[in-house]
């Protein structure tokens, strides 16, 4: 029986299908990039190209209905775009692998959601599972919310969710490389005297979590796991790190919040009407993430997946940059 992992040509699906073939587990990758599906078909995985917006079933190709488990790591994931772009490919992609999932009889389903669901423009240090959420901060937010609750309501399909806080690792090509592309071309905001903190996660400890939930016990499912690197830090302190490895100096520029806040309002309404919406140089939840301490409780995971972090931001960032590429 096989595992499906779709999002299999993004950076978080890419490196759990290779845990799952360094473990000797029968793997299909599911994924929509064509060039990244050749690649992975290249280095020796089973790939199907699928676009999960549309609905999935074991007719499109023989290999789907060995499909025993399902770890779910597609999703668009951005700051800004058009609703109906995240709605097909967080909400309606969601329900039609559930609906796969159901068919197929499947004996456990890990969903990738984030954090995101739970952002709000205030400071927030451990949060658990269970807090209220928030009313969401934008279009990912708001459709990653819906997703998750399309997932916990089928519990036929025995699924645990994981948010994993800010993905980092060798492949990422959001996280670090947008903090280096702005420092590179400007000064980073300096708001509320850099109190801004957050808990990173690498790549391989989101992998590891990803490995127990799997495995993890009945009790386990239906519920939702945080996962993070465990360490709040500082954002000026990640970005300084990054940015030496990058072989540049982060440089700061103190400002008062709340017309930044306005002006990226503003930039985001001007976006919206302007052709092909491109995203705006700055966002609202962008700057969010400069302004506000962030960091998730753990303890949940501990107890129920026997889950806990490995990877320091140091340990991190050497296997980020090591061999002198980039991240």
């Amino acid at each position: 029986m096989a595992v499906l992992v779709t999002g299999a040509s993004g950076f978080l699906g890419a490196h759990v299908l290779e845990r799952l073939a360094a473990s000797g587990t029968l793997a299909l990758g599911l994924g929509r990039d064509e060039k990244r599906c050749a690649a992975l078909e290249a280095a020796g995985h089973r790939i199907i190209r699928h676009d999960l917006a549309q609905p999935l079933d074991a007719t499109l190709d023989p290999r789907l209905g060995r499909v025993e488990r399902i770890i779910h790591c597609a999703a668009l994931s951005s700051p800004f775009g058009r609703l109906a772009d995240f709605e097909a490919a967080n909400v309606t992609a969601t329900r039609n692998l559930v609906d796969f999932a159901r068919r197929q009889g499947v004996s456990r389903f890990v969903h990738i959601s984030s954090p995101s669901v739970c952002f709000a423009f205030r400071d927030q240090l451990g949060l658990t599972e269970d807090m209220a959420l928030p009313e969401p901060v934008n279009h990912y937010a708001r459709t990653k919310r819906a997703a998750e609750a399309i997932v916990l309501g089928q519990p036929a399909i025995h699924s645990l969710v994981l948010r994993p806080r800010g993905i980092y690792g060798k492949g990422d090509r959001a996280l670090l490389p947008r903090l280096i592309k702005a420092a590179k071309t400007r000064p980073l905001p300096l708001f509320r005297d850099g109190r801004a903190a957050i808990d990173l996660t690498h790549v391989d400890d989101v992998v590891d979590a990803v490995m127990a939930a799997l495995a993890a016990p009945r009790e386990a499912e239906c519920q939702v796991f945080n996962i993070s690197g465990g360490a709040v830090l500082p954002v000026r302190r990640i970005a300084d790190e990054a940015c030496i490895r990058a072989g540049l100096k982060a440089r700061w520029r103190p400002m008062p919040l709340v017309p930044a806040m306005l002006a990226a309002g503003l930039m985001e309404t001007v976006a919206l009407r302007l052709p092909g919406r491109p995203e705006p140089p700055v966002t609202r939840y962008g700057l969010g993430l400069f302004a506000y301490a962030q960091s998730l409780d753990l303890s949940k995971a501990k107890r129920m997946l026997g889950w806990a972090p490995k990877v320091s931001f140091e340990q991190g960032l050497d296997r980020t940059f090591s061999g002198g590429a980039g991240p």
